[in-house]
C-alpha cells in the first residue's frame, strides 16, 4: 500500500518559507523511500509571514495598495478578499521585513500602513476583517492603524501626535468619532497566537520589544508611552483592556483591536488551519509531517505544530515533525502528540551553516524521516 503523507510544516524564520520546506522534505522522503509516495504538500502559518499567502491559495483574491511602511516609506502591499470578507497580514506592510535594509525601528515604526489596507478593504464594501497580527516591527499599540483609519491622537497642546511607539509619551487625548463613523457595521477577526496583556513584565514592550531592537532605555520609554495610551484610549471609549490576554499582541495591536474595534481575538493557527481544511486531509493519511525553525516551549502553546498534532491525533494520525533545532524532551513531544522530531541540529550543530543550508539538510531530514518512519 502507498504511504500517504501529509506535510505541513509552518517557515523555518531566517531560512526557508513554509512552502519550500514542504518541497524539500518532499524531495528528502521519495529519495530515502525510494518507490512510489503520495504527498499532500500542506503550508501553514500562525498569524506571521506567509499567512496571506495561505488564503490566496484558499480562494481569496490579492489586491495590491500604495501605503506606508514601517518607517514612512512607500511600499506596495497587498491584502486579499473574497465574499465581503478582507484578509489582511500586519507584518506585510508593517513587519520586520518591510523595515528598509533591515535597519530595526523601535520607537518610530508604526502601524499606519496596515490601517490603509484595512481602510481599503472598507472601501471596497468588506464587511468582515480578519487581522492576523504576527512579525510586527512595531510597538505602537495599533496607534497608528487607527489613526489611518481616522483616529485622531492629541498630545497636551491639542496637537497631532505622529507615528510611531516612541510619539506615544507625548498622548494626552484620542478622538474616534471619525473612526467611528469608517468602521461602522464592520466585523474584526484577529488572529494570534500571543496571550500577553499590553502592560508589565510580560507586555508588549519588555517581552517582545528586544525583538524590534528596543534598548533598556527604549522599552522604558515604550513601556510609559504605551501606558499613557491605555489611559487615553480607556477615557475615549470606557473599556480597560491593558491586563487583558492578546492585548499586548503585535506590540499592542491586540490592545488596539478589543478596545476601539470591538476585535474578536482567535487562534491564529486554527485559523489557518480552516482555511486549509486541514482536518478533512488529515483523514486517511499515514502520516503527519509538521515542524517549525524551532521546537520549543513556545510551540507547545498553541503554535502551528502543536495545533497540527493536535487535530491529528484527534484522527488517529500518527505525526513526527522536522525542525531546525527542538528543545523540547521526549516526553514534552509525546505530550503535544508528536512521535519524533528530526532536526538540522542533529546533522549540522554550527547554527549559521545549519540556517544557510536549511534546504539540503532538510532534504537529509526527509531521507531520514523515509526510513525510520516509513520502513
Amino acid at each position: 500500500m502507498t504511504p500517504n503523507l501529509l506535510i505541513a510544516p509552518d517557515k523555518f524564520k531566517g531560512s526557508l518559507s513554509a512552502d519550500e520546506v514542504v518541497e524539500s522534505l518532499a524531495a528528502g522522503l521519495r529519495r530515502g523511500y525510494g518507490k512510489s509516495l503520495d504527498i499532500d504538500s500542506c503550508p501553514i502559518a500562525d498569524g506571521g509571514d506567509g499567512t496571506l499567502d495561505i488564503a490566496v491559495s484558499a480562494g481569496f483574491r490579492r489586491t495590491y495598495v500604495n501605503v506606508e511602511g514601517p518607517t514612512g516609506e512607500h511600499i506596495l502591499a497587498s491584502y486579499a478578499q473574497r465574499g465581503g470578507v478582507a484578509f489582511v497580514e500586519l507584518a506585510e506592510a508593517s513587519g520586520l521585513r518591510r523595515l528598509p535594509g533591515g535597519a530595526l525601528a523601535p520607537l518610530a515604526a508604526s502601524t499606519y500602513g496596515t490601517g490603509q489596507l484595512i481602510a481599503d478593504a472598507i472601501s471596497r464594501e468588506n464587511r468582515t476583517v480578519v487581522l492576523a497580527i504576527g512579525g510586527s516591527a512595531t510597538s505602537d499599540g495599533g496607534a497608528g492603524l487607527v489613526q489611518a483609519l481616522g483616529a485622531r491622537l492629541l498630545d497636551a497642546r491639542g496637537d497631532l501626535l505622529g507615528r510611531g511607539g516612541g510619539a506615544l509619551a507625548h498622548v494626552e487625548q484620542v478622538e474616534l468619532a471619525d473612526m467611528k463613523e469608517r468602521v461602522d457595521g464592520v466585523e474584526f477577526v484577529i488572529a494570534s497566537d500571543v496571550d500577553n496583556p499590553l502592560l508589565g513584565p510580560n507586555g508588549a514592550a519588555p517581552v517582545f520589544g528586544p525583538q524590534k531592537g528596543a534598548s533598556r532605555n527604549d522599552i522604558d520609554v515604550l513601556e510609559r508611552g504605551l501606558s499613557l495610551w491605555a489611559a487615553a484610549v480607556t477615557a475615549a471609549t470606557g473599556k480597560y483592556a491593558a491586563e487583558a490576554p492578546g492585548s499586548g499582541a503585535a506590540g499592542g495591536v491586540g490592545f488596539a483591536g478589543l478596545t476601539m474595534l470591538n476585535a474578536t481575538l482567535t487562534s491564529g493557527a486554527d485559523m489557518v488551519l480552516d482555511l486549509v481544511r486541514f482536518a478533512d486531509r488529515v483523514r486517511g493519511a499515514t502520516l503527519v509531517i509538521t515542524g517549525e525553525g524551532s521546537l520549543d516551549e513556545q510551540t507547545l502553546r498553541g503554535k502551528g505544530p502543536a495545533r497540527v498534532a493536535h487535530l491529528a491525533r484527534r484522527a488517529g494520525v500518527p505525526v513526527v515533525a522536522a525542525a531546525g533545532r527542538c528543545t523540547l524532551t521526549r516526553q514534552g513531544l509525546a505530550a503535544a502528540g508528536i512521535r519524533s522530531a528530526y532536526t538540522l541540529a542533529a546533522i549540522e550543530p554550527d547554527p549559521a551553516l545549519s540556517m544557510a543550508n536549511a534546504g539540503p539538510l532538510l532534504e537529509q531530514v526527509g531521507m531520514q524521516i523515509a526510513r525510520h518512519e516509513l520502513a
